[in-house]
């Protein structure tokens, strides 16, 4: 049985097992004039209706924020050189370690012969010096040789122990300066920006290549001090990226250098690779209870930009127009339009559920 066929005491029956819904005291009417009035006894039944009235709930503030990855690196050289091989392309995963880009670095490698041809001869002048200190040791204890011998002996020992480090010391440099020659993956990630090709020179700092991590996210977002007050690191807190639904975890609260607001750092889970690096996202931070109006959803129509509930009003069903806040489950706030004791008329689809 449809539910415009059945008796106003039915009806009301199954208001009566609807889930009690609260509505809270709000602000002055929008302003706009009543329009869609229809005669209530022009309906073949009284219309079912639910008062408004007075509570508190959690004000909840939206926040605009900017989405990065968790973990990236600009990659640069310390080593000035021509670029040989770019091995990657934008949009390439990478494992951590792989080589992403070669330099030119002959110049390193012939200094590196350069090393290995000193080390050969420190080492060679150390033997000699160690031999030497040997036999000025036994020559004094036989007596044969004076203290001072033996005293020289032993500092040209030292010198040549010393010249064999140093030289062990530039070969470790020379390596170390040699393995920049190649660009490697700091993490597993993505290539996000190849700044650099072929046969261009690399000069020291200047960067070549960035990668991401983008499987976490950090949410950062501007807020005052009174919001960020509210905030503590590890609080679950609800956003939107690019309009899709996400939750998060605060990392930390810092604040911005040179204003007067506090930046909040939110984490967010992106191992499904959903949500993009540099989206606009808005976070949704509870700002304490305060007062206003909540409909059920249902009850709210559209028409065009315009949206209103039905109230019933001296007899009559009229449309209110009304401007809306944020949902807050099956309810959603009302900024203006309605007050505590309005009488919002139950759609027929809400009466018969």
């Amino acid at each position: 049985m449809h539910p415009s066929q059945e008796s106003p005491p039915r009806r009301r029956a199954r208001l009566a097992r609807l889930a009690p819904v609260i509505l809270l005291l709000g602000a002055a009417a929008c302003g706009r004039p009543d329009a869609g009035a229809a005669d209530a006894s022009s309906l073949a039944l009284s219309p079912v209706v639910l008062v408004v009235r007075d509570t508190t709930y959690t004000r909840v503030v939206d926040v605009a924020g900017r989405v990065e990855a968790f973990t990236s690196a600009v990659l640069s050289t310390k080593v000035a050189g021509t670029v040989n091989e770019v091995l990657v392309r934008e949009g390439d995963r990478v494992p951590r370690g792989r080589t992403l880009a070669r330099l030119d670095v002959r110049d390193l490698d012939a200094r590196q012969e350069q090393v290995a041809a000193a080390i050969a001869g420190a080492a060679s002048a150390q033997r000699e010096a160690e031999l030497h200190a040997t036999r000025m040791r036994a020559l004094f204890a036989d007596s044969a040789a004076t203290r001072s011998q033996l005293d020289a002996a032993e500092a040209g020992l030292a010198r040549a122990e010393a010249a064999l480090r140093a030289a062990r010391a530039s070969q470790a440099e020379v390596g170390a300066v040699r393995d920049y020659g190649e660009i490697r993956a700091p993490f597993a990630g993505t290539v996000v920006e190849r700044l650099v090709d072929p046969g261009a020179f690399a000069a020291p700092g200047v960067p070549l290549l960035r990668v991401e991590d983008a499987s976490r996210l950090r949410v950062v977002a501007a807020v005052t001090p009174e919001v960020a007050s509210r905030l503590s690191r590890g609080d679950r807190l609800r956003l939107t990226i690019e309009g899709r639904e996400a939750t998060g975890v605060v990392e930390g609260i810092v604040p911005v250098s040179g204003t007067a607001l506090q930046s909040v750092n939110v984490i967010v889970d992106n191992s499904t690779g959903v949500h993009l690096t540099g989206s606009a996202a808005r976070l949704a931070i509870p700002a304490g209870d305060t007062a206003g109006v909540l409909v059920p959803r249902a009850f709210v129509r559209a028409e065009g930009d315009l949206t209103g509930v039905q109230v019933f009003v001296a007899g009559r069903v009229t449309v209110r127009w009304i401007r809306l806040g944020r949902d807050h489950g099956d309810l959603v706030e009302v900024l203006s339009g309605l007050s505590a004791g309005d009488s919002l008329v139950v759609p027929l689809t809400a009466a018969g559920a």
